[in-house]
């Protein structure tokens, strides 16, 4: 019997023995109005997840997802120059070789943009074509396979009957330029959206500009009351210089400095180092309601990257073709308010072909071939969710998913056999439920298992090997919190205990080059609000027409659990790269004939960058704000406005290198900066 079917069966044994069938997509209806907060088909207020929407572009600079994201509790973005992203969910910055890690990202429901290898190409997408963001925080594995930090959401446009065009131009300092255009049309049952962004920037450092080209299509017919297509694709070419990291005396005496030669070691401007990222990504899905109660939903995707990154000492070329698919039945029953449930059972498949090469890095070209590797990637997952809302009251959820991973590799330059590496199945269980205490006021709790295999980048990374005593990472997570909202207010608490085994951990050479070691794991308890309260409700007399403040708190007592590294005990010593606290504030004014004023505070306490806890980035306090004034043209508007980022000019670095050899953990981020745009929808 393959090895396939005695998985199939395995996990129909593990349904059959469970009396906790899973958590499932509930909303029914094809479309979800473009303002109305819907997650997985409860409102955000009764959702038994920690969860957030936000349109990270609505107040914050329309060129970056950086300081939107940072508003969201347990959500941190980094941006060690301009392209290069990390983002984590809970602090899962603890490995993050190209950006995204511990987290899966799916686009529009349908496609997922994190690949069979476990790669996130985050910063491939320009911020123009993403129209809102869904984090969900702690692993959801039952639902969307392997992670341990989170979900992330993305929703590139939504179907609207009016036909608009928008067109915007920001630019600002350090050579910034940033010019989008959207198009969506409806023509009868055809929906199209076309967005199109170009953006520049010489950089705040040496060796630090950017250009990404940018082009997205998206379409949705409902071609029959029950039926419903909708595709999506989109182009990238994205291409960013990487300074390097500076020691504390380079970042003190100059901080807009490129890494420099030491020794017989050149420098970042020498090499030439950069990234370049060309991506194409595709993908239809298909619903169709196959009876009053019955829906079945599928996708099929593909993407093509060919990645080039000239390091230090080493010039890697990636060709990455990854394709899969994504389906899944559903029922639900309403019979009365009593018990309303639903339940589905579904697969994704993915598989990803990696060809990596990697060269002697000559001043930018390559040279002599180090290493070449061919990686193939393949992991599927099977899911089943149930949820039931009984007495208008209580919504239970209960899932569990079968996730199996596996990767091959051929190590051509050295005339290797084929080998094969095959990650015990796993099955990850996630229980949750929503109380409603009173109208206003619902209490959640939930039991999930986190787990995630290490990535292409961490098997295979720029150091010529292939690391096959990487073990995957895996925990329990356990929380709890409550939801207020009324027309006012709305308040979000969450706390939550996370204790992961086989943590995977970054270490680098003299060179730069990245290499990752399992720890012995990590004890993570945390605790994270936010709060939103409309001091003036929108209204249509007075100087001040609206009112709103915002605050978002995140606390993590992060340590190091049972960890050695040859004669080195770091068991309780903090988790490299999370700050302990996290406080983000914001004020948003509307004023009479439509100026407006948002204004966003933050505060990092200090970060440990290195295992040992010896060194630390300091901590830091920014200030941004951003004005403008809404013109209304009969039935266009125009939107002019300027920005200013680090108001302070606080000297901080926003994306550490962790553990990194020599102390060269600082990419220092720009000092205080300016923006201007103008933005015309007619």
């Amino acid at each position: 019997m393959s090895q396939f079917k005695k998985n199939i069966f395995f996990f129909i044994f593990c349904l059959l023995c469970s009396t906790m069938p899973a958590v499932a997509q509930v909303d029914t209806s094809f479309d979800v109005p473009a303002r109305e907060i819907v997650v997985v088909g409860y409102s955000l207020q009764k959702s038994p997840a920690s969860v957030d929407t936000i349109q990270p572009m609505l107040h914050q600079p329309s060129f970056t997802l950086v300081s939107g994201l940072n508003t969201l509790p347990g959500v941190r973005m980094e941006e060690r120059s301009p392209g290069s992203y990390r983002l984590s969910i809970r602090g899962s910055l603890l490995r993050s070789p190209f950006g995204v890690r511990n987290i899966k990202i799916y686009i529009d429901d349908y496609f997922p943009l994190t690949d069979a290898g476990g790669n996130t190409y985050l910063n491939a997408l320009d911020p123009s074509g993403i129209r809102s963001i869904e984090i969900w925080r702690g692993p959801y594995g039952s639902l969307y396979g392997a992670n341990t930090g989170g979900v992330v959401r993305i929703r590139t446009y939504e179907p609207q009957d009016t036909n608009n065009v928008k067109v915007s131009v920001d630019g600002g300092s350090y050579g910034l330029f940033h010019q989008t255009l959207r198009i969506q049309r409806k023509v009868k049952k055809h929906f199209f959206t076309l967005n199109q962004g170009y953006q520049q920037s010489d950089g705040y450092r040496d060796q630090s500009a950017l250009k990404r080209q940018y082009y997205q299509a998206s379409y949705h017919i409902n071609y029959h009351k029950a039926l419903q297509l909708k595709a999506l694709a989109f182009y990238s070419d994205l291409y960013y210089q990487t300074p390097g990291g500076l020691t504390l005396q380079e970042y003190q005496s100059n901080p807009r400095a490129a890494r420099p030669a030491a020794g017989s070691m050149p420098g970042a401007v020498q090499q030439n180092t950069y990234v370049q990222n060309k991506m194409i990504y595709g993908g239809i899905a298909h619903e169709a309601r196959l009876a009053k109660h019955w829906r079945h939903v599928i996708s099929i995707f593909g993407t093509q990257n060919n990645f080039v990154n000239p390091a230090i000492a080493t010039y890697e070329i990636r060709k990455e073709a990854t394709y899969g698919t994504r389906t899944y039945i559903e029922t639900s029953r309403a019979k009365s308010y009593k018990c309303i449930w639903n339940w589905n059972l579904g697969l994704e498949w993915q598989k990803t072909h990696s060809d990596i090469s990697n060269y002697r890095n000559n001043a930018g070209n390559k040279d002599t071939l180090q290493m070449q590797t061919d990686l193939n990637a393949r992991q599927y997952f099977l899911f089943t969710q149930f949820s039931s809302t009984i007495l208008n009251r209580l919504i239970v959820e209960a899932g569990l998913s079968l996730n199996n991973y596996r990767y091959t590799y051929l190590s051509a330059s050295i005339d290797q056999a084929q080998k094969t590496h095959q990650f015990k199945v796993q099955l990850l269980p996630r229980i949750a439920l929503t109380y409603k205490i009173r109208e206003q006021l619902f209490w959640r709790a939930s039991i999930s298992k986190g787990y995630s295999s290490p990535t292409v980048a961490e098997i295979r990374p720029n150091d010529n090997l292939v690391h096959e005593d990487l073990q995957p990472e895996y925990g329990w997570n356990y929380e709890t919190g409550l939801r207020f909202q009324n027309k006012r207010l709305q308040a979000d608490a969450a706390v939550f205990y996370y204790e992961l085994k086989h943590a995977i951990v970054s270490r680098s050479d003299v060179s730069g080059v990245q290499y990752f070691v399992n720890s012995g794991g990590t004890k993570q308890p945390g605790l994270e609000t936010k709060l939103s309260y409309q001091l003036i409700k929108k209204r249509a007399q007075g100087i001040v027409r609206a009112l709103e403040l915002k605050n978002s708190f995140t606390w993590y007592v992060f340590s190091f659990k049972n960890y050695t590294m040859n004669v080195a005990d770091y068991s309780g010593n903090r988790v490299t790269g999370v700050p302990r606290t996290t406080v983000v504030s914001s004020m948003y004014i509307e004023f009479l004939k439509s100026l407006y004023l948002y204004i966003q505070y933050n505060h990092t306490s200090k970060i440990p960058l290195n295992d040992a806890n010896t060194a630390y980035a300091s901590a830091y306090h920014l200030l941004q704000a951003k004005a403008g004034w809404n013109i209304q043209m009969k039935k266009n508007t125009l939107n002019v406005y300027i920005g200013a980022d680090n108001l302070l000019n606080e000297q901080y670095s926003l994306g550490n290198d962790l553990n990194a050899f020599g102390g060269r953990y600082y990419n220092a981020a720009a000092l205080r900066n300016f923006y201007a745009g103008v933005a015309y929808q007619f």
